[in-house]
């Protein structure tokens, strides 16, 4: 009998489970699609409400993400069911209008306007397509004009254009989503057309409030110079050390201290290889400390080249940078600079004597990231010949900054009088663009330019990228990105084809970029452990990037490592939906078992390596809180986003 109870109690729940997941609504299909569901954004200001057509109703975080369950049509126009996740959550009813579809994870960040120009927004495909066939003619040319003195017609097929000034998403946070898109070519150069919305977000109005009523604060730069300390470097120590002097001098002449604040970092190779080193990076002066000249001499009086010898040519650049970069407190800097001053090529992220992980690719994202420029001044000493040009190479890619091009200078045989004109020149033509009422650059470095085409070359890109940050920084509050819906727009400059407009970026929380770092490295270590065959460590990649690129929500889920096998993507059937009307995509998506195993294993193990340095790379940007932006202005936490740039997915 107890035997039957038992039976027909199973029976019961078996019933029951079945009946509750028949009930369990499911989101709507996006059209054509069988594994993807209609998604939406909010936009500032949108409430959920109880019942569609309620005039009351709860505010929501601009920009969440929701699922769509339902649509229904009132006269008030078109409302929607949604929920927080595809399991039946549901969280109320959006009017359409509050709302923006975005069935996939990718936004664009407008690039730096100077030197190139601004992004025009037209109303249709069909007229984007026309005005790409002749991108340098007549009518593009009256169009842009027209747009650029605010004069366009009513019936002008342009609706808006970027602003003339660059907006930093990191201090003024807008979306503009990718909902659409159609390949194109303008002229020999293959571009995109997407179709976008626009909205910024508010929320920093009483900084800008009192900016507007006169309180902004001055202009004022960071410089850090990253030494190598390692052996024979004290002529060039001391040469820094007069530089700096000099620029302080000049600045306290023109009662502007205070508005330049320098800082040093010293770095060795790995102290563990060598314990005679000391230490592999140190910082003597943080850019606090740097306010006073008194107390940057006397700290870097403290600082001289290293007794012992490294271990072979390549030192741990890249440690004595990440220390600039992450522990020197640029807040409150409004141009951000940092100067590597080297012999040696650096340790790579995959280097076993690397102490940060990080590759050439990673730490300058890292860099950009946090608004820094990076420059080179590479010292071609004869003891480090074998390894200069290699050195070279990387150090022109480590310097590259958008818009503006690669901020290295190799100085020949290590020349102690080139290096301090040249370091002279770039300090003194910083502190100029900062403080105004100096000259522009020592009449030294005047001089020796006139007989030097390469530091004219450095001169030059200085200038530029010293105007476009104080363009940024007296104009910030002025540029808001148009509030556009159903725009498209070209990602590529219609005179300068060869030069991208936009940066594509991938929306994420805080907590999906540690599962992201937490999913890639176990993917990692299993396929090392020889637990994935190729096939499936390809297909593990591809479900990871799709997912990210689609659902970062549902990070975690969709992979054979951490849902159990035969549950990826790619074993599932769903990576053609997945893939399919997405814009751009990572370099493992057209990766094939065949490329696999006809690459040699060199090639295999830089590819190891790189999704390494990835790894690395997401865990520095998730303990770098100051980049974390809070949607509903409170502390950063795990909801707090990132737009992370699509080079750095998997």
């Amino acid at each position: 009998m107890m035997e039957m109870i038992k039976k027909g109690c199973l029976l019961l729940l078996v019933l029951l489970s079945a009946q509750l997941l028949a009930d369990t609504k499911k989101p709507l299909l996006m059209e054509g699609k069988s594994a993807l569901y209609q998604r939406v954004l909010t936009v500032p200001e949108a409430r959920l409400h109880d019942q569609p057509g309620d005039e009351q109703g709860m505010a929501t975080i601009p920009f969440s993400a929701f699922y769509v369950y339902e649509r229904k049509n009132l006269q008030d126009g078109q409302w929607l069911l949604v929920g927080v996740d595809r399991h039946g959550g549901l969280a109320g009813w959006l009017a359409e209008k509050d709302s923006i579809s975005w069935n996939q994870g990718l936004t664009v960040v407008f690039r730096n306007p100077a030197g190139q120009d601004r992004v025009l927004m037209l109303r249709d495909k069909a007229a984007l397509k026309a005005l790409a066939k002749d991108a340098g003619g007549e009518e593009y040319r009256q169009l842009y004009e027209q747009a650029v003195q605010g004069g366009l017609p009513v019936d002008s097929p342009v609706v808006a254009i970027q602003p003339a000034v660059h907006i930093d998403i990191r201090e003024n946070f807008y979306l503009v989503p990718i909902l659409d898109f159609e390949d194109t070519w303008l002229g020999a150069e293959q571009a995109r057309m997407l179709k976008i919305a626009s909205v910024p977000l508010s929320g920093k109005e009483s900084r800008m409030a009192a900016e507007e009523d006169g309180l902004q604060k001055e202009y004022t730069a960071g410089l850090v110079f990253v030494i190598d300390a390692s052996l024979s470097m004290d002529e060039y120590i001391q040469r820094t050390r007069e530089a700096v002097m000099k620029i302080y001098d000049r600045l306290g002449d023109a009662g502007q201290l205070g508005r330049v604040n320098f800082g040093l970092v010293a770095f060795r190779d790995h102290a563990g290889a060598a314990p005679g080193l000391d230490y592999t990076a140190r910082t003597f002066v943080t850019l606090e400390q740097g306010r006073d000249p008194g107390v940057f001499l006397e700290k870097v009086d403290q600082l001289s080249a290293a007794k012992v010898s490294s271990q072979d040519f390549r030192e741990d650049a890249y440690a004595g940078l990440q220390q600039a970069i992450e522990g020197m407190g640029w807040q409150g800097h409004d141009a951000r600079y940092v100067v590597l001053i080297t012999d040696a090529a650096a340790r790579e992220g995959n280097d076993p004597l690397s102490t940060t992980g990080l590759g050439t690719a990673e730490l300058r994202q890292l860099a950009q990231d946090n608004g820094i420029a990076l420059f080179v001044l590479h010292l071609k000493t004869p003891a480090e010949m074998a390894d200069h040009q290699a050195a070279e190479a990387q150090y022109r890619e480590l310097s590259d900054f958008p818009g503006i091009g690669s901020l290295y200078y190799g100085v020949p045989t290590g020349n102690v009088e080139e290096f301090g004109a040249v370091l002279d020149s770039l300090a003194g033509q910083i502190s100029a663009q900062v403080a105004q009422g100096l000259e522009e650059q020592p009449q030294s470095a005047e001089a020796q330019a006139q007989q030097n085409p390469r530091l004219s070359e450095l001169q030059s890109k200085v200038e530029k990228l010293g105007y476009a940050l104080r363009m940024q920084y007296l104009q910030q509050t002025k540029g808001q990105p148009p509030r556009v819906f159903n725009a498209w727009m070209l990602d590529r400059d219609f005179r300068q084809p060869q030069r991208r407009t936009v940066d594509v970026r991938v929306l994420l929380t805080r907590d999906q970029l540690s599962d992201l770092h937490d999913i890639l490295r176990q993917v990692l270590r299993t396929a090392e452990d020889g637990l994935l065959s190729p096939q499936n460590f390809l297909n593990e990649l591809k479900s990871l990037a799709a997912t990210i690129s689609r659902n970062p929500e549902e990070l975690g889920r969709t992979t054979a490592t951490t849902a159990g096998e035969g549950n990826s993507l790619v074993d599932m059937g769903f990576i053609g939906d997945y893939i399919e009307g997405l814009p751009y995509t990572g370099e493992v998506m057209s990766l094939s078992l065949e490329d696999w195993q006809n690459w040699p294993a060199g090639r295999q193990i830089d590819f190891l390596r790189s999704l390494e340095e990835k790894i690395t790379y997401y865990r520095a940007l998730h303990d770098n809180t100051d980049l974390w932006i809070s949607l509903d202005n409170g502390p950063v936490s795990g909801d707090s986003v990132y737009p992370l740039s699509l080079d750095m997915l998997p």
